[in-house]
């Protein structure tokens, strides 16, 4: 056996030379770290000391033979001038080496036997505890340690990855599979998506209801029926729909802003909730009205008040408030209408939240008409989400049959669905919205009341 010792400064230069010097067959005794050069003690560098041994027996000699007493003397001598005691990492390398090859005689080149001090292995003692010494005759092929350690958890690691991305491309083939023969051949779900798209709701959102109507099916491995189709849209836009907390106005809010642009109805919308607040809640009730710009505007809202018996306080700027809100202190709830003028208008926007600004708890509702374009209801949203709306509420329901708006206004800005008003008739056209309601009504289903 050669064994031989190298100064190097790190592991892989070290593996190069053993490989070179000692071929891919050659063993690790021992490593350590050490300090070379230098003036006393100062400006040493850190080097590794490796200690490789090769089998160099001939063809013909017998790996398992008797031990000559010269192999025996070597390794005891070796074990018996060891000033550390050697790791077990070095122990087993060495005791594997000394049993294959006890009848041969350690030789270096053409020196006599050495005999190495025991070190102590520079490997921590997880590495050392995880190596396995080779327990056959020849003496395993050179590797670094390092891959030793690492290659069965990068292994599995690999694996488990693989295993995801083959299960992930699995179903987005189903996917697309089905999804390719839905739109081609399954007549429920072309007739759900077109439904959806005539009741104008956002394309994009109707790509991801019907791409998970087809997860749906997958997952439960269901036939794509209308049944199965139409209970999926419902599950999806019921969550979409429903929030926490009242869509009617709460029953300690002591200001009920209404907002919105000009022709949606707010006044009258006002009159409907107002006379439910009197008739039904026996709440006592007070107007104030800023909309002095519309013809006739405090006029319809001072008819109402007199119907109802509340009273009616008409402010002309922000400054007129304060004295409004004290002459109806008295009253449980106050209604606020506020002027339909442009929505682009940053004068007007200004004005109006100056308004808005009140003691006390308060609510805003943003008042829309169904009849309004979508593009225009998120243009108006967007500007007045600057006032810290609470709910939304539609009216003019009856003068269409689209409602897929709600769906995207609901989905986009995340308000609160409040009333939904259908008609002219005070107090009667107007109710609280319920979900399953207009998914109803979007889905085409004949049952809902």
């Amino acid at each position: 056996m050669r064994v031989k010792r190298y100064v190097v400064d790190s592991m892989p230069d070290a593996l190069q030379k053993i490989r070179i010097d000692l071929g891919h067959d050659a063993v690790i005794i021992n490593t350590k770290e050490i300090r070379t050069g230098g003036f006393l003690g100062m400006f040493s560098k850190k080097k590794i000391e490796v200690i490789a041994a090769m089998d160099t027996a001939s063809p013909g000699g017998s790996a398992a033979g008797a031990r000559t007493p010269a192999g025996e003397a070597a390794v005891v001598a070796a074990k018996s001038t060891a000033p550390f005691a050697a790791p077990p990492f070095a122990q087993s390398a060495k005791k594997t080496v000394a049993a294959a090859y006890g009848a041969q005689t350690l030789r270096e080149e053409k020196q006599p036997v050495l005999a190495f001090p025991e070190v102590p292995d520079v490997l921590p003692p997880e590495s050392a505890a995880s190596f396995v010494p080779v327990q056959t005759a020849a003496p395993a092929p050179l590797m670094p340690v390092q891959r030793i350690q690492a290659a069965a958890p990068v292994k599995a690691k690999e694996d488990m990855l693989l295993e995801e991305l083959k299960q992930m491309k699995e179903m987005m083939r189903r996917l697309s599979q089905q999804h390719g023969s839905a739109e081609q051949l399954n007549p429920a779900v072309q007739r759900f998506e077109q439904r959806l798209l005539e009741q104008e709701v956002e394309p994009h959102l109707v790509q991801e209801l019907i791409a998970q109507v087809l997860e749906d099916a997958v997952i439960s491995a269901a036939e794509l029926s209308e049944t199965f189709v139409k209970q999926s849209l419902q599950r999806q836009l019921l969550a979409m729909l429903r929030m926490e907390g009242s869509k009617s106005i709460a029953a300690d809010t002591r200001i009920a802003h209404f907002v919105g642009p000009t022709g949606v109805g707010k006044t009258t919308t006002i009159a409907k909730l107002a006379a439910e607040q009197v008739l039904k809640h026996h709440r006592k009730v007070g107007f104030i009205t800023s909309d002095t710009y519309r013809i006739a505007a405090v006029e319809q809202l001072k008819t109402y008040a007199t119907i109802l018996n509340v009273p009616l306080e008409v402010v002309f700027s922000p400054s007129d408030l304060t004295k409004a809100f004290d002459n109806l202190k008295d009253c449980d709830l106050i209604f606020m209408d506020t002027a339909g003028r442009n929505f682009r208008n940053e004068m007007y926007v200004s004005e109006l939240n100056a308004l808005l600004k009140s003691s006390g708890k308060s609510e805003t509702f943003l008042v829309l008409s169904l009849t309004t374009k979508y593009k225009d209801m998120k243009a108006i949203t967007s500007n007045f989400s600057k006032f810290k709306l609470h709910k939304v509420l539609f009216t003019k329901m009856d003068e269409t049959d689209s409602y897929g708006a709600i769906l995207n206004l609901v989905r986009e800005f995340g308000l609160q669905i409040s009333y939904i008003a259908n008609g002219q008739s005070v107090p009667d056209d107007i109710r609280v919205l319920q979900e399953q309601f207009i998914i109803d009504l979007i889905l085409e289903d004949d049952n809902h009341e």
